[in-house]
């Protein structure tokens, strides 16, 4: 059964609390929503939550949001966090296209990006998560000292993304190829479970940080 298909998967979605399904006109409000002025880590594609609810465990002082577009992918996420409760923890299910109808203009302080669609096709550049275009979107919703990391094991997306921040005017503040054996970035790094997959399979992770041209 395809993760994306599983019955009830919405329903679950709309009733639980830690989930927003309609969440336009929250922009602004995400500090109230959690009750503090901590910063706010987004990550956008989130998948079944393994890196977002980590990082949210081993960090309580910082408000992390996983936005996920599929119901059923996000059921995952959602389980998990039954069992775990964070405090600091919260999922929207959304397109990330619409993501400055959610976020004001500086209330991000960072934005992760993990093993991303690569949407292949060339047509649909705009709709990759590292292309200028969204690059665009993360300029209004950062703050101004915020930054992007994305990692994919996905090297044509890799490169695209690399020149894609040249691109936006952005800076390339890390990149490597292979981020498991660069002692610097690799150090703290909370695998996803795509990554572990890949990881294991021999394939070399790669990761970039950027951050706008203030």
């Amino acid at each position: 059964m395809r993760l994306r298909n599983i019955p009830g998967a919405r329903e679950v979605m709309v009733e639980n609390e830690n989930v927003f399904t309609e969440p336009k006109g929250m922009k602004g409000t995400w500090h109230e929503v959690f009750g503090n002025d901590n910063p706010i880590y987004i990550e956008v594609g989130m998948g079944k939550g393994q890196f977002i609810s980590t990082l949210a465990a081993n960090n309580p002082q910082i408000n992390y949001v996983g936005i996920e577009k599929y119901s059923s992918v996000l059921l995952r996420a959602v389980e998990k966090q039954e069992e775990l409760q964070l405090p600091n923890l919260k999922f929207i299910r959304m397109d990330a296209e619409e993501i400055c109808e959610v976020f004001a203009e500086g209330e991000v302080d960072r934005i992760y990006l993990n093993f991303s669609d690569p949407w292949p096709k060339d047509r649909h550049a705009k709709r990759r998560l590292t292309s200028r275009q969204f690059f665009a979107r993360y300029n209004i919703i950062l703050k101004k000292d915020g930054r992007v990391e994305f990692k994919t094991d996905n090297k044509a997306l890799f490169d695209f993304s690399v020149e894609e921040v040249k691109e936006a005017g952005w800076n390339l503040d890390a990149c490597t190829y292979d981020l498991h054996n660069d002692n610097v970035l690799n150090e703290g790094n909370v695998m996803t479970e795509y990554e572990e997959r890949f990881s294991k399979a021999g394939n070399p992770i790669c990761k970039l940080i950027a951050t706008r041209s203030i």
